[in-house]
């Protein structure tokens, strides 16, 4: 085998030293919005924490060509092409900056060809077909996604699969650094942590050994299992005869979380804050994944988890925590039934966050009727952290020490106290925080758009405007499965892609004076959720004709846009009209508005902290 060299890179480091060639018999661009939003979450929340530390996104696999710094991607493009495609979105956010001219530096550098001629090489260029003609219309197109199609379909280049794919890609980026940073002022610092914090180790050698390099990686997997160390710890604790035993005990804890994609470390961690008090000399009761082996290894711990003279007592206890673990991660209560309010929490949290299993497996053995309001109550505390972007650091020491005290309140054996003492709870942590974040929350929502959160989080919150009309109007008091809700269509009343026609309308309407058709399409206030088939024969049309399709819609927050029903007096229909607007025949900037001030008021009557009745 050749020589292989290796060296960290920073994102600037990378693309300002070296050009990245994604040679033709490579996989094509195959990410989806799913892959690039959990990159940008997870630099997201690197920021968020003010993490000055390193974030390492893994190892990139290259073969360097005939032309000096010029390298051949093996294993890595995926992550490589979608963060140059970040580099050309914030050169078109920073357009007129001096960010820019580093930026434009690191997507291309120019040079004089020996005709003279000024010639342009990508720092990155995929090689397969018309691959090259896209990226040149994304940096083309400068701070205008929405035209890299007509400029490709003036080349005469065809968009599909992986061209698609990266149109979609570059676009989701720069609406996600538009309104999330731009928007903000924090753009900058955006870059700055991008730039400087973000690394990878490049391995370089020739193809054939590269490509061997990389087919022994995906064939013999990442190194030692996180738990092996605990499991050797818990070996020594047993006689020899008894290893099969453990090691098929062990098996128990291992195997569920690995069918899972459940990370072994993380679990641990979610274990040992929800079932012993942590000291520490931070004074924060957390423990970090790198602490976890030195928790064991204290005399005080050793001592108040028993591992050592009860080892197989500690493992079961850990195996039963899987098996907790993982109903609550599949939307169960714990009763191991389905569970509205855990549903929902699953759907509002997603897979990036999961910090709130501490405090629900410390609580895990209460009562099902205290467990369900406790779920229903950290819904609403967990809407206000996460709209308002809260940092986790705050939220982490908080459940740590909260654990302790839902761990007490579940080991009471007299219900009416157990609820007395959940009660107080409630309040003191839970309504208070909340309480104290209100002016936040407020100012969120009077600002929040399409591109605010991930879409996921969108579609939740949506769908919770959308329940609770539809429970109000019909006067039901128990929340359904929100999974009728979610699968809805997101739709932009004010469509997303305008016809001509439609967008001079806009322009030339006076309530519209001084207001940008793409800053009030993505507005909360022009959101709304439509059934599939009816929301494709709304298709892109003014509101005058597409307000007849909503009408059809057995969900009453879309349907009553243009006309109240009114049914009686004073009954549910009547009671929840109070709180709706019609907009009959005009939809402008001033109605996107109006709607907005509604649901923000809404949202008081459907996030609410209290305490459980009699």
């Amino acid at each position: 085998m050749s020589k292989i060299e290796n060296h960290k890179f920073t994102i600037e480091e990378a693309f300002n030293d070296c050009f990245y060639i994604v040679p033709d018999y490579q996989r094509e661009y195959i990410w989806s919005d799913k892959e690039v939003n959990k990159l940008l979450d997870d630099l997201n929340n690197e920021i968020e924490n003010d993490a000055s530390s390193e974030y390492f996104i893994g190892t990139i696999l290259v073969s360097p060509t005939h032309q000096k710094k010029q390298y051949d991607v093996i294993d890595g493009q995926q992550r490589l092409t979608t963060f140059f495609l970040m580099l050309c979105a914030l050169k078109a956010l920073f357009k007129g900056q001096p960010q820019e001219a580093i930026l434009s530096n690191l997507i291309s550098t120019s040079y004089t060809d020996s005709n003279g001629e000024i010639s342009t090489s990508l720092k990155l260029n995929p090689k397969y077909e018309n691959a090259e003609e896209v990226i040149h219309a994304i940096i083309k197109s400068g701070n205008a996604p929405e035209t890299i199609k007509a400029l490709l379909n003036a080349a005469g280049v065809s968009q599909f699969g992986a061209l698609e794919n990266i149109i979609y890609a570059y676009t989701t980026i720069y609406q996600y650094l538009k309104f999330n940073y731009q928007e903000t002022g924090t753009l900058k610092k955006y870059w700055g942590n991008l730039s400087n914090n973000v690394v990878f180790i490049q391995i370089s050698t020739d193809v054939s050994s590269a490509l061997k390099i990389f087919e022994t990686i995906n064939e013999r997997g990442v190194g030692l299992n996180p738990m092996d160390l605990l499991k050797n710890l818990l070996f020594t604790n047993v006689k020899l005869n008894e290893f099969t035993k453990l090691k098929n005990e062990w098996k128990k804890i291992t195997n569920p979380l690995e069918q899972n994609k459940e990370k072994p470390l993380r679990f641990l961690r979610y274990f040992l804050m929800a079932n012993y008090k942590i000291t520490n000399h931070r004074s924060d009761g957390i423990v970090r994944e790198d602490e976890i082996y030195d928790w064991f290894s204290k005399k005080e711990n050793i001592e108040v988890s028993n591992y050592k003279t009860e080892p197989f007592v500690f493992v079961r206890k850990i195996i039963k925590t899987v098996d907790d673990f993982l109903k609550l991660t599949r939307g169960k209560g714990n009763d191991g039934e389905d569970n509205v309010y855990m549903n929902n929490i699953r759907k509002l949290t997603g897979g990036g966050f999961s910090l709130h299993y501490v405090i629900l497996l410390a609580s895990y053995n209460l009562p099902k009727e205290l467990f369900d309001h406790l779920l229903k109550q950290l819904e609403t505390f967990l809407f206000y952290f996460i709209v308002t972007r809260t940092s986790t650091k705050v939220l982490e020491r908080n459940f740590s020490a909260w654990a302790d005290e839902l761990r007490e309140i579940a080991s009471l054996t007299d219900h009416e106290l157990q609820k007395l003492k959940l009660n107080a709870f409630i309040i003191n942590r839970f309504q208070k925080s909340t309480t104290s974040k209100q002016p936040e929350l407020t100012d969120a929502l009077k600002r929040y758009h399409f591109y605010s959160l991930q879409q996921y989080r969108t579609r939740y919150i949506l769908a919770k405007y959308t329940q609770h009309v539809n429970m109000a109007y019909k006067g039901l008091k128990s929340p359904d499965n929100l999974n009728d809700y979610t699968n809805l269509e997101i739709e932009h009343i004010l469509p997303n892609t305008p016809n001509e026609a439609l967008l001079t309308d806009f322009n030339a309407h006076p309530d519209n004076k001084d207001r940008e058709y793409a800053q009030y399409k993505v507005k909360l206030g022009n959101l709304t959720l439509l059934e599939k088939p009816i929301n494709i024969v709304a298709g892109r049309e003014f509101f005058n004709n597409k307000k007849e399709q909503y009408k059809m819609s057995k969900y009453y927050l879309t349907s009553s846009l243009d006309v109240l029903n009114s049914v009686g007096v004073n009954t549910s229909i009547t009671r929840i009209n109070e709180k709706l607007l019609p907009f009959e025949n005009q939809w402008t900037a001033k109605q996107i508005d109006e709607r907005q001030e509604m649901l923000l008021e809404l949202a008081a009557d459907i996030w609410k902290i209290e305490a459980l009745g009699n």
